[in-house]
């Protein structure tokens, strides 16, 4: 692995001469630039994000130190090796408080700077190995799983889930959950009213609540321990604790929907009486409908739980399953909360395939489905709602997408063909990410220019920052940084110091001030960083570049 080095020197003969003599890709290291002071060191940090930073300790507006103390506050993982000379020895000693992980002693031999560089490369390549460790980062995932089997299964029975990302989490978290027929249901342990004789000797209301709640759950991981051992002898099942409950899943080969839920309802009878029998506790079921996809377990477990409800009618200690008491129908096309977040997703950031592939699935299922001509219709406006919720969001006028005066939910009604009114949503979706896309690209153009104005307006502000300009603007740094660059092919640092260096030329053009004036007039603290920084960008002084360009001359 080659790592990135920055050479922070202020000799230019010591600079160039590390940087030449030593054969740096053969010790594993890439010298991505050099600088001449810790201040030029700090600019191009954030633009290389070296790995390595070597760096003498005296040098002009921001020595060793400083620049290593800049470093680790930003980025703590890099290496920083301090060249150092005997005099400073005292001084270079509180690089131990900033972390500093190498010094070298002046004067050195190349051969000493790379028996330093090798020791620095095997920490990082321990570092990197032990990253890398299949069998730590394994052990790390071993010990996770039960947790996330947990978080799953909680998911699975409380949101809609795509089947792909069901088959994924259940490989990896060792559920198993194939089938032609799931079912949900739900074990809840009946409360038992205390008397006062019970609790006469507590005399603290808030003990007695914990000490019930304690109970509560050493009686429902009692329960898990019996649901446990029976579903182990059968086929298909599997039990775990969501909630304050314990949910029984079923995953049955059978096709026939009332086969699976008759073998459901025994292994839940059996249960309850275990219960009764060992624990000396009374458990109420409730079973939901059985559905064809494991993404519909969901649908189940909620009526797994409107099944418990009943219990107020019917009494407790039974199994109640809630197709014996609430007629069932056959369920209309949902356009459910996982198809919708696809959708808005897609029209905001996907692509034409993306979409197209979206919405023959959405018409497909119209066509399978047995749906009355209300129900298609309602589900077509599902959609179109989604629609009109982006184009909202977007500011995207409704005439822009339908035509002046037209009344989207009425457009639906003219046609006579499902196939007729897939082409004109297609239409009209396509329509909507283009506004999306050209709305995006102003709001860039918007945002670059709004911060252009507001370096323009500050540049002479000596803590002017990208912070400061994206507080301004409320956005991340992160954020602006990526849309600056793409909008000016440069970076924030280079841009304000073009700016400052271009109103410097101009007032050693126009103007008699002298140059320390000028530095700080252009937002320089520091006038000798101003003359470097100045010399650096044009190759000449301010006093060469006045003489020379017909400025006015200071003697």
């Amino acid at each position: 692995m080659m790592y990135k080095l920055l050479l922070v020197e202020d000799e230019a003969d010591v600079r160039e001469g590390l940087a030449w003599e030593i054969d740096w890709a053969s010790h594993g290291f890439q010298v991505v630039d050099t600088a001449e002071n810790g201040r030029e060191a700090a600019e191009l940090f954030e633009r290389q994000i070296p790995d390595v930073v070597v760096t003498d300790i005296q040098m002009p507006f921001m020595d060793g130190l400083e620049l290593a103390a800049w470093i680790k506050e930003r980025y703590r993982s890099t290496k920083i090796i301090i060249l150092t000379g005997y005099d400073e020895f005292e001084y270079a000693q509180k690089a131990i408080k900033l972390h500093i992980d190498e010094y070298v002693l002046k004067p050195f031999s190349s051969q000493e700077l790379v028996e330093v560089l090798l020791k620095v490369r095997r920490q990082m390549d321990e570092e990197q190995a032990e990253k890398e460790n299949v069998h730590v980062l394994k052990e790390h995932y071993r010990k996770s799983i039960p947790v996330l089997k947990g978080l799953f299964l909680s998911q699975l029975v409380t949101r809609s889930m795509a089947d792909e990302e069901i088959r994924e989490k259940c490989g990896s978290y060792g559920v198993e959950l194939t089938g032609r027929s799931f079912m949900a249901s739900v074990l809840r342990v009946d409360y038992v009213h205390q008397d006062e004789g019970a609790v006469k000797n507590d005399h603290s209301e808030a003990s007695f609540s914990l000490k019930y709640s304690e109970d509560r759950y050493l009686q429902l991981f009692a329960v898990l321990n019996v649901a446990e051992e029976i579903v182990s002898r059968h086929g298909g099942f599997s039990v775990f604790i969501h909630a304050e409950d314990c949910v029984l899943l079923t995953a049955s080969p059978e096709p026939d929907a009332g086969l699976a839920a008759q073998q459901t309802l025994a292994v839940l009878d059996e249960i309850r009486l275990s219960a009764s029998k060992f624990l000396k506790l009374t458990l109420t079921a409730g079973a939901g409908t059985v559905c064809a996809k494991p993404g519909e377990i969901h649908q189940s477990y909620r009526k797994a739980m409107q099944a418990l409800d009943y219990r107020l009618i019917l009494g407790n200690d039974r199994v109640i399953w809630i197709a014996d008491i609430e007629t069932e129908r056959t369920d209309p096309l949902n356009f459910d909360e996982l198809q919708e977040k696809s959708f808005i997703r897609c029209l905001k950031v996907g692509t034409p395939d993306e979409l197209d592939a979206l919405l023959d699935g959405f018409f497909n299922g119209i066509q399978a489905g047995q749906l009355s001509v209300q129900e298609c219709q309602v589900y077509l406006m599902e959609i179109l709602a989604c629609v009109m919720k982006v184009a909202k969001e977007f500011g995207v006028e409704p005439d822009h997408l339908f035509g002046e005066g037209a009344y989207p939910f009425a457009e639906i009604y003219k046609y006579n063909h499902i196939g007729d009114v897939r082409r004109w949503m297609g239409g009209i979706c396509r329509k909507l990410m283009g506004f999306i896309v050209q709305g995006r690209q102003t709001g860039y153009n918007l945002l670059v220019e709004s911060a252009k104005a507001y370096i323009q307006r500050h540049f002479r502000d000596s803590d002017l920052s990208i912070s400061t300009v994206c507080s301004h603007l409320h956005i991340s740094t992160g954020y602006f940084s990526s849309i600056f660059k793409k909008e000016t092919k440069t970076t924030f640092v280079n841009y304000l110091m073009h700016i400052r260096m271009e109103a410097a030329k101009e007032m050693l053009r126009s103007t008699d001030m002298k140059a320390f004036e000028i530095a700080e007039a252009v937002g320089f603290m520091d006038p000798n960083y101003f003359s470097f920084c100045f010399r650096k960008q044009f190759g000449l002084s301010p006093r060469e570049y006045r003489n020379g360009n017909g400025g006015v001359e200071i003697r």
